[in-house]
């Protein structure tokens, strides 16, 4: 599939614009040997001086790729376990972003499978842990411009998402403002992680009441949750 890939000056500088702006846009991953892809099916946003996110406290060696002109990945490693891949939103200079919360798988969905040690779709891109896992994003993303040709972009899909929902964020702590309405997601979508997408899940069984792979139910200080 040939998809065309966004142009910075396409992208609103604006955090709550560009997540849902995401939506239905795919995240393309290349190597010399593979393509895989998957469409953005939800998004959560981490505004400027958000204490859910990870630029709250300023820029750090860490942080700095939140702080870069929109459409830059910022990849960090949650809890030593999963990788989670995030798209920088202000103008530079203005630390925010959107973390790509799940996919629906498109191209090289065998690579996927392979990189995830399952078959079951719904538990290959499901997620933010799991969808870096299934397309092998790790720490080497980090700072990348997902505007620019390389090993990861983001492009249009060949359709225009369907109804966006919108609820709070998941796994936020008391202190965060865990009420503010910053999640969004195609509705219906069987990709979908969280409440809206476990009816989808092995015949409609909710196997998994707990959080994404990596994700804790919480966020505080020093947490390595939460994007933005």
């Amino acid at each position: 599939m040939t998809y065309r890939r966004l142009a910075r000056d396409e992208l609103p500088v604006d955090t709550v614009a560009l997540a849902r702006f995401l939506i239905g846009k795919v995240v393309v991953r290349e190597t010399s040997k593979a393509f895989a892809s998957g469409r953005i099916v939800e998004t959560e946003a981490y505004v400027v001086g958000d204490a859910a996110g990870h630029a709250f406290r300023g820029a750090t060696p860490r942080t700095r790729s939140l702080f870069r002109e929109p459409g830059h990945a910022y990849v960090y490693l949650a809890y030593g376990v999963s990788w989670m891949l995030n798209v920088s939103s202000e103008p530079e200079g203005i630390g925010a972003g959107v973390l790509i919360r799940a996919l629906e798988p498109l191209d090289g969905i065998e690579i996927m499978q392979q990189n995830r040690g399952t078959k079951i779709p719904q538990k290959l891109t499901r997620g933010p842990g799991r969808l870096a896992e299934a397309l092998r994003i790790e720490g080497w993303a980090d700072g990348l411009d997902l505007c620019e040709p390389g090993p990861l972009w983001i492009g249009h899909a060949d359709r225009e998402p369907g109804l966006i929902g919108e609820s709070v964020r998941i796994g936020l702590s008391a202190h965060q403002d865990p009420e503010r309405v910053l999640r969004f997601y195609e509705q219906g979508n069987r990709f979908v992680s969280g409440a809206e997408g476990r009816q989808y899940e092995d015949g409609g069984r909710a196997e998994e009441a707990r959080p994404p792979l990596g994700v804790r139910s919480a966020c505080g200080p020093g947490s390595q949750r939460c994007a933005g």
